[in-house]
């Protein structure tokens, strides 16, 4: 049986190219504009704070936009991603930016191996990370491993409810895969990325998993650490049902509709006790 790492790295080393020349991902702001954070780390500036001097890991960091953005905040920061070429572009944009970060190619399973045990204050995990991975409670220990006692876990994340919907060419989102993390991964076979580019892509197939809540929170407390608190969001920082959502000044889309009606993303903290 093929590995779903390699069928997803595949994916993901294929699509690095047009994801560091795409608008979206704005790398040559951070080369115009040294003040200037990727959209979703500003977002996230609110409820995480000051980090500044924290030593920093972020976990399936891809190309680094968001890495560097903790960077710039103050925090001493790694970055790790089992994409090798994610990794060379993450440490080429760091090094052209002068900031202090390194980065590592490795799963995420792997992070405390690579990295160090109870090396961390702070590990952060960014939008469509979990995604990927087929046992939470496997990752949350992972994330309990690396960090110092008293050391936090920041998440923001894709809500499992929007994971579990379709919506691209229909009028209503439509409830069609799993909310709860299953042992068989969702199979996709598909062209494309989230981000505009014209690239045509070879490596389509990718094996995903969803996670509910309940079943994050309760792998976080299993791993020893405090769950700390949890914010559901109406908004997204991509267009993630397509033709049902509309874009904000800041880069968030929501529902058009109502976006009351779903939970897009959810911020998750927790901490190792001292």
């Amino acid at each position: 049986m093929t590995d779903y790492r390699d069928v997803n790295r595949a994916s993901w080393d294929e699509r690095v190219p047009a994801h560091v020349a795409s608008p979206d991902y704005r790398v040559a702001s951070f080369e115009q504009d040294p003040s200037y954070l990727s959209g979703v780390v500003r977002f996230d500036v609110p409820r995480l704070g000051d980090i500044a001097g924290l030593r920093g890991v972020h976990l399936q960091c891809h190309i680094g936009t968001d890495t560097v953005s903790l960077a710039r905040l103050g925090a001493r920061m790694s970055g790790l991603d089992f994409s090798a070429p994610a990794v060379e572009q993450a440490q080429s944009l760091a090094d052209r930016l002068g900031l202090t970060a390194d980065f590592h190619v490795a799963d995420v399973y792997d992070a405390v191996e690579v990295l160090g045990a109870s090396s961390y204050d702070l590990v952060y995990t960014g939008i469509g990370a979990l995604c990927w991975l087929p046992d939470i409670q496997r990752w949350a220990d992972t994330v309990a491993g690396l960090l110092k006692p008293g050391g936090r876990l920041f998440v923001r994340e894709g809500h499992p409810m929007l994971w579990a919907l379709a919506g691209e060419g229909l009028e209503e989102p439509v409830l069609r895969h799993p909310y709860f993390e299953t042992p068989e991964p969702i199979v996709w076979d598909e062209g494309g990325t989230y981000v505009e580019t014209d690239a045509v892509f070879t490596a389509n197939l990718t094996h995903e998993w969803n996670h509910g809540l309940a079943e994050i929170i309760t792998a976080v407390q299993g791993a020893g650490l405090t769950f700390d608190s949890l914010t559901e969001h109406d908004s997204a920082p991509w267009n993630a049902l397509p033709g049902l959502m509309t874009e904000d000044a800041a880069g968030e889309w929501r529902l058009t509709e109502n976006p009351l009606r779903l939970p897009a993303t959810y911020t998750l903290q927790a901490h190792r006790a001292q």
